[in-house]
């Protein structure tokens, strides 16, 4: 019985790691983008009220739309149809920026990548569940995020050497077609190997519910939504970089690579103590991102540095942290219902954070940092009440 365990723990840690490698080239394609996306549009004509519109709608499609395919996902159980149909518009759309010649027909670009991910996402995340239940969730998304980071680091630096060689922004994005196809074929890898991977899944989480989500669930959620509210996205940042002359061009993708670094080794710890420790872990984690908005918004490159850093740490932790502790409250063949719900929320509450935050910056850069941290820091209480209410 033992060596059966052992031989099952070994399968799920293999499907961790190649549905990893899926991410790394994942990242690699729109992280790399994304750390130039800001900029770019400003290129085009675009002002902050836009970038930030175009930033949270972009969002808000990503994480919407999730809900539905998350919920078909589930009622079908065709979680390999929507990864493959997920990837490939969200592969393809980063590339063809280099054909974008206006502002607008990139914004429709943009938010048709972050749409990709929104088919994919649930699907792909409740098939980690699977292989959580075996290694611990925390370990498993913690791990997996660490690689996707990888690539989110790479993606940014591949992008700093192109236009520090004054390659431009349409040479960038084009280069991008690599790494997407490569993602692509790694996706079928994984398919064929891993052809039913919820068979991984051998223990059933703390609490069943007949309808509907546990009173937990829905703590958590709140405490998610708070925290999308007040985190601006990394395009704003990268506009005020450029706009307030902070740092040069070419080093704003190394900042985003900075903290895409500091995201991967935070989730990959916080994932392992999560599973240790528990909650405390994801208080400390988001109390210590809640203050990158003075540091980036406010100071000079130094403090604009330790700012990426604060806000590695925080994105680590959403991505890591938020989706371990939903897998335990929730079962098995409701989970990609449960993460797509949760998207949702986290996706509404991202797009109108982000539309208020671009729209506090042409006013107030003060106000939009104390918006910022006022939000995230309300989050840590809900998830203190939610641990109590799981005990209960």
């Amino acid at each position: 019985m033992n060596a059966d365990n052992s031989a099952i723990k070994k399968l799920a840690l293999r499907f961790v790691l190649i549905i990893g490698v899926v991410q790394l080239f994942a990242d690699m394609t729109y992280e790399g983008a994304r750390g130039i996306t800001g900029p770019f549009l400003g290129t085009l004509g675009a002002s902050a009220t836009v970038v930030g519109f175009t930033a949270g709608f972009g969002e808000l499609m990503g994480y919407a739309f999730r809900s539905v395919t998350g919920y078909l996902a589930d009622k079908t159980h065709k979680y390999w149809v929507f990864i493959f149909v997920g990837y490939f518009v969200n592969m393809l759309a980063v590339p063809a920026l280099a054909l974008a010649g206006n502002w607008p027909l990139a914004a429709v670009l943009v938010v048709a990548e972050r749409t990709g991910r929104a088919i994919r996402k649930p699907s792909t995340d409740a098939l980690l569940s699977h292989a959580g239940s075996q290694i611990g969730h925390g370990w498993a998304f913690g791990l997996n995020e660490f690689l996707d980071q990888t690539g989110a680091t790479i993606g940014p630096l591949i992008m700093a050497l192109i236009l520090y060689s004054h390659g431009g922004y349409p040479k960038a994005f084009a280069l991008l077609l690599v790494p997407a196809l490569l993602c692509v074929g790694t996706v079928t890898v994984a398919r064929m190997l891993y052809p039913r991977p919820h068979e991984l899944e051998t223990r059933e989480p703390t609490k069943l519910q007949a309808k509907g989500f546990s009173k937990t669930y829905w703590l958590y959620v709140v405490a998610g939504a708070l925290i999308a509210a007040g985190y601006a996205d990394f395009s704003l940042i990268a506009f005020h970089f450029q706009k307030a002359a902070v740092v040069a061009q070419s080093v704003i993708p190394i900042f985003y690579a900075l903290a895409m670094v500091t995201s991967a080794c935070a989730s990959l710890i916080f994932g392992r103590l999560l599973d240790k420790i528990g909650i405390p872990v994801v208080v400390f984690a988001f109390f210590l991102g809640a203050f990158f908005a003075p540091c980036v918004f406010l100071g000079g490159s130094a403090l604009a540095l330790v700012g990426m850093i604060l806000w590695g740490v925080g994105m680590g932790a959403q991505d890591s942290l938020l989706k371990a502790i939903l897998s335990g409250v929730v079962p098995p063949g409701k989970r990609s219902t449960a993460f797509g719900v949760f998207d949702t929320v986290f996706g509404v509450a991202w797009f109108a954070g982000s539309a208020g935050m671009g729209w506090l910056y042409d006013k107030s850069v003060t106000g939009l940092i104390v918006f910022s941290v006022l939000l995230q820091l309300a989050a840590l209480p809900f998830f203190i009440f939610a641990r109590r209410n799981e005990r209960e």
